[in-house]
This record gives structure tokens, sequence and C-alpha cells, in this order.
């Protein structure tokens, strides 16, 4: 929580009964902004669950717009200079407290109502995080051959639902299960029952150790909130796959690759970036900035499944036909391009749930600054890629159009909250140019087939996005974060995350390891285990299903039935 103010008798029972006009923006977001909390704390030992969430929110809820709490809590330490000082000011509120029984009841009210307020937002911003699944359906759909579409729509509809059942039964307690005891998401009420690391403590936790089957001390209303909203963020993670392993994978090996994503490789680095664990804390354990700091996701999420998607294009090998004798690439045009663009646009729907949820509470008004910076980026991005790929191929092309809009996107998901507009822009426009170079790198160079340019959209880009933040966050905001910048940081009280061209080197070199590290683990991880995985049984389908086309070897019916008509019948 925040720092606590003095208040006298008369000004706290004042401030109580006027609490409601005060609960405004707690500047914390899934990672809270709050000094880090001592591993198994007994108040944390001794939390119960609360399913129904009536007791969700109380006084201690409601603060003012710089997130100072009104409640004075009780010194501890005897032997501090300013306990005598602290202790009066103890007495004094709970005397206030104990006089003015009606306004206590009033401001444990104005805290339920603001943990509902953020609730409400949460859960919204994460319905519209959800519709982006139709977005990627029609996207890659769009972008494949005809013989595949129903095939796409098939592994993007799977994807969700066995992603969903594999992070309901591990994945989210792997994920937040330690949550409590660095960085509790207090503007949706904490959840102080998630507090054990299943690996490492404290500070250096690295897998979450309670909440499994969402039963327990995850069965309860905030936890229930986090759950919604991070599910939809892995199955993120789990769509990006497709878009780089489609029209050659058997439809088993894909519901594989779906239950390893959502149980163990996304939940494992969300722990270690977003669950409290180790990288998060860098900033306390090796004084490197505000330790490893990603808000939306480039890393986090979509860095995660585009570098696993290369991990299995390579393994898969690519598709039949794609290079020739001569080992140059052919060009397989995409079969639907009003898909593709209706996809974009719905994803780009999507992201404003995606980034501005991510504070995860409306009393937040950064949502507004990360509205318009992810927007800014979106168009940015696209801009650059149209006008590069004009000026390279003499024609504009509406495919990498798309790509460069969502390239932005991914690039400014982890800087979003912490960079200006002019920042955004720039951001924007360098991932505009690096999905392009990307796409030629990976077909040209790499011979590594992505039909849909997943790798470099949310590979390339999403390293790229996590590096920015280490370049151009501005100080302004972010203040507390991994427990880092609430009292004094780079000479400065409130000090928000800062970036290399703002004077901190330190948070750039904390962005650049952590980035390195969500690579190696996203590529390295899947690549070992799915190679394996090939060696036993081939995840490839066979090759006369591949020239057929899978949608009738693989699923028994056709996405456009009436082009397997004969001429005599193709009008009835």
């Amino acid at each position: 929580m925040g720092r606590s103010k003095n208040y006298g008798p008369r000004q706290l029972a004042l401030v109580l009964l006027l609490a409601g006009s005060l609960g405004a923006a707690l500047n914390v977001n899934r990672v809270a902004a709050q000094d880090s909390a001592p591993a198994e704390t007994p108040a944390a030992a001794e939390a119960q669950p609360d399913p129904s969430g009536i007791a969700t929110g109380d006084k201690s809820a409601a603060v003012d717009a710089g997130g100072n709490s009104f409640v004075v809590a009780e010194p501890t330490d005897k032997s501090a200079p300013d306990y005598a000082e602290k202790k009066k000011a103890f007495d004094e509120y709970e005397a206030a407290v104990a006089k003015e029984p009606l306004a206590a009841k009033l401001a444990d009210s104005v805290g339920h109502v603001r943990l509902a307020t953020n609730f409400s937002w949460t859960l919204l911003t994460g319905y519209l995080v959800l519709f982006m699944q139709a977005g990627f359906a029609l996207l890659t759909c769009g972008l494949v051959r005809k013989k595949n579409a129903g095939h796409l729509m098939m592994l993007n509809f799977a994807a969700y639902v066995f992603a969903f059942l594999a992070y309901y039964a591990v994945g989210y307690a792997f994920q937040w299960g330690g949550v409590a005891i660095n960085a509790a998401p207090t503007n949706i009420g904490g959840t102080p029952t998630l507090n054990k690391f299943m690996v490492g403590d404290g500070q250096w936790g690295f897998v979450g150790g309670k909440g499994f089957f969402l039963q327990g001390p995850a069965y309860d209303a905030s936890s229930n909130v986090l759950m919604l909203f991070e599910v939809v963020f892995m199955e993120t993670a789990g769509y990006i796959i497709v878009g780089a392993i489609c029209e050659r994978i058997t439809f088993g090996a894909f519901l594989l690759c779906e239950l390893f994503m959502g149980a163990i490789l996304y939940p494992i680095f969300g722990c270690w970036a977003w669950g409290g664990g180790w990288l998060s804390q860098l900033g306390s354990t090796m004084g490197w900035g505000h330790g490893y700091v990603d808000f939306a996701g480039s890393t986090v999420v979509h860095a995660i499944g585009g570098w696993a998607a290369m991990a299995l294009a390579i393994i898969l090998g690519p598709r039949l036909g794609k290079y020739g004798p001569d080992g140059k690439p052919r060009a397989f045009p995409a079969h639907n391009l009003v898909f593709v663009v209706t996809g974009t646009f719905i994803l780009l729907f999507g992201w404003m749930g995606f980034n501005p949820g991510s504070t995860l509470g409306a009393t937040d008004l950064r949502i507004a600054g990360i509205a318009v910076n992810t927007n800014l980026a979106a168009c940015s991005g696209s801009a650059v890629a149209l006008l590069l790929w004009y000026w390279m191929f003499g024609k504009p092309d509406v495919t990498m159009a798309c790509n460069g809009m969502l390239a932005g996107l991914v690039a400014i998901t982890a800087p979003c909250a912490f960079v200006d507009p002019k920042a955004s822009i720039a951001i924007g426009a360098i991932a505009g140019a690096v999905v392009c170079f990307g796409v030629l790198f990976n077909e040209r160079v790499l011979k590594v087939d992505d039909p849909c340019g997943a790798i470099s959209v949310h590979g390339f880009c999403g390293t790229l996005g996590g590096i920015c933040v280490g370049i151009f966050a501005d100080g302004t905001y972010g203040a507390g974060w991994n427990g880092v910048g609430a009292t004094e940081y780079l000479g400065k009280t409130g000090q928000g995350v800062t970036g290399l061209l703002y004077g901190d080197f330190a948070q750039f070199k904390c962005q650049l390891i952590g980035a390195a590290i969500n690579a190696v683990w996203a590529f390295g991880v899947t690549f070992i285990v799915f190679k394996l995985v090939n060696s036993v049984r081939s995840m490839r389908v066979s090759k006369e299903s591949e020239l057929e086309g899978l949608d009738m070897p693989e699923f028994g019916g056709l996405a456009y039935p009436e082009d397997a008509l004969a001429p005599n019948t193709a009008g009835a």
C-alpha cells in the first residue's frame, strides 16, 4: 500500500466521511507499486479466501490520488526513532474510528466500491482481450490458402479450449501462486492467500505453489478477477503459434502444443516477470532499476508465443513447395484479404483491453495515456511497413500494412504506460521496419516458413518492446514498481520507471537481460520438448494430406464445400 499520513482525530473523522470523493488512482499494475513484503508474513498465512466478495474491500482500500491510505498502520518496531510519534498517530486514529463508527462504515463502503469499480473495468477489458480470438482466427485464416481455411479455424478454436483447461489446472498456480509475497495486485484487492512459491523463496521465487484447479486459496473474488484477465493473455500466446505452424501440423500435435503453452511455458515466465518472481525483483536484489518491467506483455505474452512458434516451425520444416529447386522462396498468396483486414481491426479493438486493462483498475487514470500511446504506435507501425514495402517492391501490400499495425501494437505493449506520445510514434515506426526485414530474413536467410509472419510480429517485435522500456521510459509513471522508487530513486522521491534516454542505464541493462532470457526460455524449452515429441511420433501431416489440403483429411469437412461440387451441380 502507499505511504500513510499522520491525521489528528478530528481530521480523521472528516477524512473518513469524505473518503468517497478521494478514492482515486493507486498507481499499481499486476506488479503492484508497493515495497516488497517479506515472504509468508503471519498476516498472509492467516488470510482466508473470500469467494463471495463480501469481505473484499474496506477502508484500507480507500486511498487518495497519490495512493496514500487513510488507514494509519500500527507501528511494530519499538526501536525506531519515530516509534513514539507513529504510535501516537495510530492511537489517535483508532480513537477517531471508535468515536465515529458511521464514518468508519462509510469508509469501508468507499473501499468496497473502489474495488468493485476496478473489478468491473478489469473484467470488461478481459472480455475485449477474449474477443481478440476472433481477430486472430480471421487474420490467420485469410492469410493461408483456401484449402486449409477450415483447418485454421479449428486450430484457433481448439487453442482457446485446451490451453484454458491447462491454465485452470496448473498454469494459474504456477504463475500467480506466490504473487502476494512481492507483487499483490492491490487495485483488485490483492490476493493474500496466494503466498507460496513452489520453487524458490522470497525475492528469488521461480514457480508459484498455490491455487491449483482454482481451489482453496484461489477460490476468492479477487483471485477470480485476476484469473479471467490473465487467462485471456495466456490464450493470446497460444493463438500466436497458430500462424507459424499452420498448413502442416497434425491436430493431435497442435493440442499438445497448447497444453504445454497453458500449463508450463507461459505461466513460468509469467511468474518470473509478473507473479512476484525473481526477474521482477532484480531492482531490489541487484540494484537494476525497477527490476524487469513489462507492462502488458510484449515479452511475457507476445515474445513467448513468437519464439515458441519459431522453434515449432523449425521442427516442422517448410510447407511443400515453399522453396523451389533453386532454394528460392515461393509466395503463397493470402486467400481472403477481407478476412485479413477485418481480423486486424478486431485485434486493434481488443488491444484497447489488452493495454489499458493492464492497470487492473479504472481508478488508475493513466489508462487514457495508455490508450492513446497504443493507437499511435499501431498507426506508426502500419504506415512505416506499408511505405517501406512500397519502396522496396514497387507496390503497397495490405498484408504487410496489417502486420505493421500488429508489430506496432506488440512493441508498444510493454512500454505503453511509461512513455509519452512521441516515443510511442518512434517505437511503432521501429517495429514497422523490424517486421518487414524480419519476414524477409526468416524466409530468405533462415529458411523458416512462417505463413502469417507471426515470428516477426510477435517474436522480434515483442523482444523489441521489452527493450524499449529500458530506452524510452520517462520516469513519470510507476513509482514503487516492484518495490523501487516509492521513497527515493535516482535522487528523487516518487520516481517512476526510467529508461536510458532519461538517465537510468541500470533499467536498460535489466530490460536487455530480461528480454534475452525470455527468448532463450521460450525458444529453447519449446525446441527441446517438441524435438523429443517429434522423434517419437511425427508432428507433421502426411504428404498426401498436405497436398490435398487439411480440411478434409484432418476434420472431414471443407470450409468451402461448394468448391468440391461437380460443374453441373455447382449452381444448385
